[in-house]
């Protein structure tokens, strides 16, 4: 398995990470079975970067990791993430948390539900606009004083707010979206990353599964499927995308390739601190997407991607105004 450092004097993990969110959340129906198949066959592959986080579920995905990895913890680099505040009452409504009580309080149920004696990478999933990054750093930093976390990381963070947290402590890891249809990440934050020796977690480099090709109408999901109401996948916005990532299609179908694999390549190729995070929960994927390793992008399909997939060509916001709300802080 190829590797790749995080950040200039990072940990080395594996060029590709599995995402396990999808395994307990928000698309539709869950196989802790296959999941956990899915999950051992990620580990005998090589990939070792495994991420998870308290809120999806919520907590039932850290549970299923943490039965996934009870009997090889040495060759897992364990992340997961807290912040990301569910009410039990309302399952669309969310807050933020990031006070230092809090941030204790939520490791030892990570800890816990993962059945570790430590994480390796523990990320603030949203920055709390209501508590100064330099305290719920600070209170991050305690942790890996004490032996229960390894590294930090930070999520969706803005440019400034990295550089505020990497004044307290060393940030490992920037987590942000980053795809073909997803390209924010090159407004300053990629450079900024760059500038203070931070690795860079691209999550969702498959725009969620829609530059697969396989959804093909909003009716493929499933009736739970959050991506129903993501704008992206609505109405006019929805067919718009369709008729770019077709063009994906034509070009993965002249290379001899899937379009999972052309996509996450080009991810891969934006720079060896990029480590892309795919998501999924069935073995075939994981298979289809290992292979993008093996894929070696020219610089003219580069070219041919970048125009078919300009910043901003995509149609829609990545989230809906409240998710959209707290990135970026």
């Amino acid at each position: 398995m190829q590797q790749r450092q995080l950040g200039r004097d990072g940990p080395l993990v594996s060029a590709l990470g599995l995402g396990c969110m999808g395994m307990s959340a928000f698309y539709g129906h869950r196989d802790d079975r296959e999941s956990i198949a899915t999950l051992h066959a990620a580990l005998d592959a090589g990939v070792n970067l495994i991420d998870t986080a308290d809120m999806y579920g919520p907590h039932t995905n850290e549970e299923l990791v943490g039965r996934a990895i009870a009997d090889r913890r040495d060759r897992v680099f364990l992340a997961t993430k807290f912040g990301v505040v569910l009410d039990p009452s309302d399952p669309h409504a969310r807050g933020v948390d990031g006070r230092p009580e809090y941030v204790r309080r939520a490791v030892e149920g990570s800890l816990r539900r993962l059945g570790v004696d430590h994480i390796d990478l523990y990320y603030q999933h949203r920055i709390d606009p209501a508590v100064p990054i330099d305290d719920t750093v600070g209170a991050m930093a305690d942790l890996v004083r004490e032996g229960k976390v390894r590294y930090l990381g930070l999520s969706e963070a803005a440019p400034d707010t990295l550089r505020r947290a990497q004044a307290v402590h060393p940030i490992a890891a920037l987590q942000m979206e980053y795809s073909l249809w997803t390209r924010d990440a090159e407004e300053g934050h990629l450079a900024t990353c760059r500038e203070l020796g931070i690795g860079f977690v691209a999550y969702s480099p498959l725009g969620r599964g829609f530059l697969s090709g396989a959804i093909r109408s909003p009716e493929d999901f499933e009736a739970d499927d959050y991506r129903r109401h993501n704008p992206r996948f609505q109405g006019d916005n929805f067919h718009r995308n369709l008729e770019l990532v077709d063009q994906v299609h034509d070009l993965a179908r002249e290379k001899g390739v899937s379009a999972s694999q052309l996509a996450l390549a080009w991810v891969l190729a934006r720079g060896e601190d990029v480590v892309p995070l795919f998501g999924t929960k069935r073995r075939h994927y994981l298979n289809d997407n290992l292979g993008a390793l093996d894929v070696a992008l020219s610089a003219d399909e580069v070219a041919r991607l970048d125009a078919i997939f300009p910043p901003h060509a995509a149609a829609g916001e990545r989230y809906g105004a409240e998710g959209m709300a707290s990135v970026g802080r």
